[in-house]
Formats: C-alpha cells, sequence, structure tokens
C-alpha cells in the first residue's frame, strides 16, 4: 500500500512538473531581439545605497547596496529577472517591459516599432505559485524518501526546495551555479529570485559572500561579465580610502603579512653575506614589503649591504597609491636614508607581462632576489595565451640566475577549472576567508564591509563571471606552481628555521582557528582546514 501510495506522488509531482514547464516555457523564438548591452556601464551614490546602471536606459541593472544612512544593508534589487532572446542575449524583468523603442530597438528594427514582452518574466509570480504546488507534492507525507519511480529531474527539483525550505543558501547557490551550467535558465532565473531574499551584505559570512557570488551568477548570466568588472575597478574609492582599507585588511589578516615575513625571511636569509643587493619585485604596490627589510639588514652585523629595488607596477597599483613609483621610490629612500642603508630605486611601470629582460637592468657582482608575492596567478598561462607569459616570466627570471626567488600565492584552483568546479572552489575558499574576518572585525562595522567590498568582492565576480583574457584572478595549487617552477630549471631553497619560528609566533595575536603548517618545503597558512596561503622559495 506505501509503495502504491510514493508511486502515485510521484506520478503526479511529475504530471505538476511537466504542467509547470509546458506553461511557463515560451514558444520558439517567441522572445524580442536586444540590442547589445551599452558596456560602459555606470555607477552613482546615494545615502541610499550604491548601484549599477546602463547608461541609456533610467533602470537599475544590479545593485550592490553596501552602505546606507539608516544603518540598513540591500544585497540586492529583487525585481532584478533576468530573461533572453532567441539568441540567447540578456534582458531584466525591467527591460522585458514596453519601454520606448528609442531604448531598446532590434538591431534588424529599421521601423522603430517597440519590442514585444518576454515569455517568461510575465509569468514570475505564477512560476512560484506553481512550485509551491510542486512543493507540497513532492515534500508530502507519502514522499519522505526518493523511490526508485521518481525521476533524476524530480529528484532534483524536490532537493532544490528542501534546501530553500531550509534556508540552506550554500546548497541554493550552488543549485543555481549548476543550473547555469547546465544551461537550464527556467531553474537558475527562478533560483537568482529566491537568493536575493536570502544575501546580506551585513550578515552571516556565507550571506556577505552569497551577496558577491550571486552578483557573478548575475553578470555571467547576462554575458556581462567584464562589464560588471570593469565596472568595479573603475568605481575604486578614493585612493587614499582604498590604501586604507588594504591597509585595515594587512592588520586585521595574516594573510599578506604572512606573506611578506616568509618571504623577506627567504631573501634575508640568502643575502646575509652579500655586499650588493638587487631586489626585482613584480608587484610592488605600495612597497610595504620592504620596509620591515631594509630594517632587517641596517641592523646586519658587519653593516648593511648596497640595496637597490627594481619594483614593477601597474595602473591598479598606480590607482591605488594616488601616484606613479616615484612615490615608492621617495618613501623607500627616505627609510633607507634613516637607517643608514645604501640605496637605489629603480621603477618600471608596466604589467608582468610587458616585461623583458632589458626592463630588468641586472647588473654584474649583484646578488639577486626576485619577488613573486600574490602576483603570478595574474599572468595568463598556455590555456589563455599562446604566448604563456606564466612560463615565460619564469624561464626569463631563471636566465638572470637568482640567488633567490620567493613564490607566495593563495591556494585555490580557479586558473583551468571548468565554470561549476570552480565556482565550488571559490565558494569553499572565500567562506574560510569571510568567517576569519568576521571573527575580527564587528558585523555593523563599515570597516568590515568596505574591505570586504574592494578587496575581495571584485575578485569573486571576475573568477565567476569572467572568462578568457577577460579573467586574470587565475589561482593554481602549489603543486602546479612546483611543476612550472622546476620546468624553468629550479630547484628548492630551503626555508628558515627562525623564520618559520617568527611566523607562529606572529600567528599567535590571531586566533586561534588560524594554523601554520610546514610541509613538501612549504609554508602554509590556514584557517581551520582550508589552506588559504602557500610561501616557498626557489634557486
Amino acid at each position: 500500500m506505501q509503495a502504491s501510495k510514493k508511486h502515485r506522488s510521484s506520478v503526479m509531482a511529475s504530471r505538476v512538473y511537466r504542467n509547470i514547464k509546458q506553461e511557463v516555457e515560451p514558444e520558439p523564438y517567441c522572445f524580442p531581439q536586444l540590442s547589445p548591452i551599452d558596456h560602459s556601464l555606470c555607477y552613482s551614490d546615494s545615502s541610499h545605497g550604491s548601484h549599477f546602471f546602463v547608461k541609456n536606459s533610467h533602470e537599475h541593472y544590479c545593485t550592490l547596496e553596501s552602505s546606507s544612512a539608516n544603518g540598513t544593508y540591500t544585497a540586492y534589487d529583487s525585481s532584478l529577472i533576468v530573461g533572453f532572446s532567441p539568441n540567447g542575449s540578456p534582458m531584466s524583468q525591467q527591460d522585458s517591459q514596453s519601454y520606448p523603442s528609442e531604448l531598446h530597438q532590434s538591431p534588424d528594427n529599421t521601423n522603430g516599432s517597440p519590442i514585444s514582452v518576454s515569455c517568461i518574466t510575465d509569468d514570475v509570480c505564477d512560476l512560484r505559485d506553481k512550485l509551491r504546488e510542486l512543493e507540497t507534492v513532492m515534500l508530502g507525507p507519502d514522499s519522505d524518501v526518493i523511490d526508485s519511480t521518481t525521476s533524476p529531474e524530480m529528484a532534483g527539483w524536490r532537493l532544490v526546495m528542501d534546501a530553500i525550505t531550509r534556508g540552506d543558501l550554500k546548497q541554493v547557490l550552488v543549485s543555481c551555479a549548476q543550473a547555469i551550467s547546465d544551461n537550464d535558465l527556467l531553474m537558475a532565473q527562478w533560483l537568482m529570485d529566491e537568493l536575493r531574499r536570502m544575501v546580506s551584505v551585513s550578515g552571516e559570512p556565507i550571506q556577505r559572500l552569497g551577496a558577491y557570488m550571486l552578483e557573478g551568477l548575475v553578470a555571467r548570466l547576462a554575458s556581462s561579465g567584464s562589464s560588471i568588472y570593469k565596472a568595479l575597478q573603475c568605481k575604486e574609492p578614493e585612493s587614499a580610502d582604498l590604501l586604507s582599507y588594504m591597509h585595515i585588511l594587512y592588520e586585521v589578516c595574516p594573510y599578506l603579512k604572512f606573506g611578506y615575513m616568509s618571504a623577506n625571511g627567504a631573501i634575508a636569509e640568502a643575502m646575509k653575506d652579500e655586499d650588493r643587493v638587487h631586489i626585482i619585485d613584480f608587484q610592488i604596490a605600495q612597497g610595504s614589503q620592504w620596509i620591515t627589510l631594509i630594517q632587517a639588514f641596517a641592523a646586519r652585523p658587519g653593516g648593511p649591504p648596497h640595496i637597490r629595488i627594481t619594483g614593477i607596477d601597474d595602473s591598479t597599483s598606480a590607482y591605488a597609491r594616488g601616484g606613479g613609483l616615484n612615490i615608492v621610490g621617495k618613501r623607500l629612500s627616505k627609510l633607507a636614508e634613516y637607517f643608514n642603508v645604501p640605496f637605489e630605486f629603480h621603477a618600471a611601470a608596466m604589467s608582468g607581462c610587458e616585461v623583458e629582460r632589458e626592463h630588468l637592468q641586472v647588473r654584474p657582482g649583484e646578488a639577486l632576489a626576485v619577488n613573486f608575492a600574490f602576483m603570478l596567478h595574474h599572468m595568463p598561462d598556455e590555456s589563455v595565451s599562446t604566448e604563456n607569459h606564466r612560463d615565460r616570466l619564469l624561464r626569463l627570471v631563471k636566465s638572470l640566475c637568482p640567488k633567490v626567488v620567493t613564490l607566495v600565492e593563495q591556494e585555490s584552483n580557479t586558473n583551468t577549472a571548468p565554470f561549476f568546479p570552480r565556482f565550488l572552489e571559490t565558494l569553499n575558499y572565500y567562506t574560510a576567508m569571510f568567517e576569519s574576518i568576521d571573527v575580527t572585525l564587528p558585523r555593523e562595522r563599515k570597516e568590515r564591509i568596505n574591505i570586504e567590498q574592494q578587496c575581495l568582492a571584485r575578485d569573486v565576480v571576475n573568477i565567476i563571471a569572467c572568462e578568457g583574457a577577460e579573467r586574470v584572478e587565475r589561482h593554481e595549487l602549489l603543486g602546479k606552481w612546483r611543476s612550472r617552477f622546476r620546468m624553468a630549471g629550479f630547484t628548492p631553497y630551503p626555508l628558515s628555521t627562525l623564520v618559520n619560528a617568527t611566523i607562529k609566533t606572529l600567528l599567535e595575536n590571531y586566533c586561534d582557528r588560524y594554523r601554520l603548517e610546514e610541509r613538501d618545503g612549504a609554508l602554509y597558512l590556514g584557517w581551520m582546514n582550508r589552506d588559504l596561503v602557500a610561501s616557498c622559495a626557489w634557486k
């Protein structure tokens, strides 16, 4: 009798599901052709939040309201539902309504007539009612167990409905990404609408991360990932504010500090007997890494060496500094003068992809150290470019015969992974990152929201929404980096026991859920059971 009831429940559920599909799925080619999205997105600030919108439309494209005068925070405009034209181009729910013809004309529409409305987005309310009906059938008393007569499709719907009912944000994010990966546009559209009700930039760590991951999913589905990413870059805060956010992140979380200390320790150990030292930093940014090293060299028995630093830079770092590399050179020169350290600074204002041997000005008689701290993952490899700058730079550096080369990278695998596995990896990695920030900065602190948006959200959106050369956040696990270094002819440089002990002491000032582990000639800094940053040295 019980089996018969389960069978009837399954049949009924299947019937409801088929009815939903028939009623809400459009007939072929019922969508209008949209004009291409204007990629010059604007970003406006107001006391009610910050909004992305398309210049030619006066409607919000997507919102990430990070600040509010009354202290409340809303992650998304819940009215945004994405519909699709026959060729797969996106439009929001607002766009799917009747607009003046000058705002929404097909490239093929030469008579200026208005565009018809979207078949899907008009029925979103009906869709939700029908899904609730489906949920009632699937979650009824006779369907506690998915039996063998339930189709995989129905089983998937039931699992999603159960996750929404339980408020399992992580599972709903995963289901939405899976739907996008499977090109299940109906499911993806519905889940994004549900996710907007669940995320918050001022909530639990997963709610905050979920807001930025949803931003990436919306941008990916709308094929506007690069536009969103560029808009985020263009709407960086004033350089002094951005520098302040980065400094707060540096102080409240040990990731950057760990990377710089471990790299400096390896360089100091390798150069302890050298009189002339040349350091090539492939992403010098503010030059903060070298402050402690200059001080350490100043205190060296027998006196400091002559230090020359070649700082390589890009426009992003220049913006954060509020000016060119001369700012870094003056700052470090003044510090070296104060500590009586002979010092030179050579500026190379260019991307790592542009660096050639002649830009580095290597001189005879100098012991060379090369620093790759949180930089190499920005270089495109063989999966993006035939030039493969990632390996080219390693071969170039090896040809310079350096005494030591330091590598610090995030321990994550997002380079060549397909979209869905990459999404899962990003979710796992940044969940640990957001949890670690949560124990240091109270949720009501505006500084926490700012550092998460300005220092982390941009990377999350790029990883999820962008592809090809536009995806610049391409992390690899240390095992892959080892292979690249060995192929370029490098051998491991042993870690300093003294430096490792110093870093362990540093971690005692932070939460006890951080952990430091040395294995296979490298140092790993992690949060609980997740490795987050790896550091090693080569020669």
